[in-house]
């Protein structure tokens, strides 16, 4: 990627080299997304686990906060892989003592997917810190900052998904 002046393109940079507002937000948004991509692969580096361990393990962490139970069938809804996919993944969250399967507790021909104390604390130790200095500057924004923040990325998401823009939050 060249400099502001030798870039054509004028994707991030106006015709006079300098970054305009609009460009300006965008470059934060990849800023953002680069510095957290990295974080999550040395997150998936630091507990030995692929991204779609990950993720299984974040869904599952937070249906169980929520008092939810979650049956093989829920992951591969949520995670958009196949039955067989999800036995494997399962098979191999067991192995690394992440997860456990217990019988359902009203189904007898099922069993749900439970993660283990040990993973929700391995969880809360690798991205605690990251978490709360997270939290730290989203709380730091008066009423007004959030909804306009709020309003840009739900705006955004929409853009990038194709789907019409959701209505303005008051």
């Amino acid at each position: 990627m060249g400099s502001p002046q030798s870039d054509a393109s004028g994707y991030w940079y106006g015709p006079d080299g300098h970054v305009d507002s609009g460009a300006a937000v965008l470059k934060a948004l990849r800023d953002y997304r680069a510095a957290e991509q990295t974080v999550r692969r040395s997150t998936r580096d630091s507990m030995g686990m692929g991204e779609t361990d990950v993720l299984a393990l974040r869904f599952l962490l937070r249906a169980q906060a929520s008092g939810e139970t979650v049956v093989p069938k829920d992951l591969s809804r949520i995670l958009g892989i196949t039955s067989a996919s999800t036995t494997s993944l399962i098979d191999r969250l067991v192995a690394s003592g992440h997860v456990r399967r217990e019988a359902h507790p009203t189904d007898r021909r099922s069993v749900i997917v439970v993660p283990t104390a040990e993973s929700d604390q391995e969880v809360r130790t690798t991205l605690g810190a990251m978490h709360r200095r997270m939290m730290s500057v989203a709380e730091g924004l008066t009423a007004e900052e959030a909804r306009t923040v709020v309003q840009f990325l739900s705006r955004m998401a929409a853009a990038i998904d194709g789907t019409p823009a959701p209505r303005k939050i008051s």
